[in-house]
């Protein structure tokens, strides 16, 4: 039987932004974006005040999947955010079977 060794990675992302600049590059107003972090939608690092709240690539991919989500599917926030954990979970999982040899 031969072995299979899985390799565990974790991405270290330096870079964060600001909410003034997350909501720019989504192309939404900021409090789009406070609505979605205070309902637990949008993760952000330092949760004191809006002001200190900063953001990492993950969660500007996943700020764009939502505004994306909500827009074509006219998706209420907790729907677009449902559908964008599944999207996650299977890109996850994908990436178990790729590591496992089983893609």
């Amino acid at each position: 039987m031969p072995s299979i060794e899985i390799i565990a990675s974790v991405v270290v992302d330096e870079v964060t932004l600001d909410l003034d600049e997350l909501a720019r590059a989504c192309a939404v107003e900021a409090v789009w974006i406070v609505e979605r972090v205070e309902a637990g939608l949008l993760g952000a690092l330092n949760r004191q005040q809006p002001a200190d709240w900063r953001f990492s690539s993950a969660e500007l991919a996943r700020a764009r999947r939502l505004v994306a989500l909500e827009r074509d599917f006219d998706a209420n926030p907790e729907l677009a955010a449902l559908v964008a954990d599944l999207i996650e979970e299977v890109a996850r999982l994908k990436g178990r079977l790729k590591a496992a040899g089983l893609d």
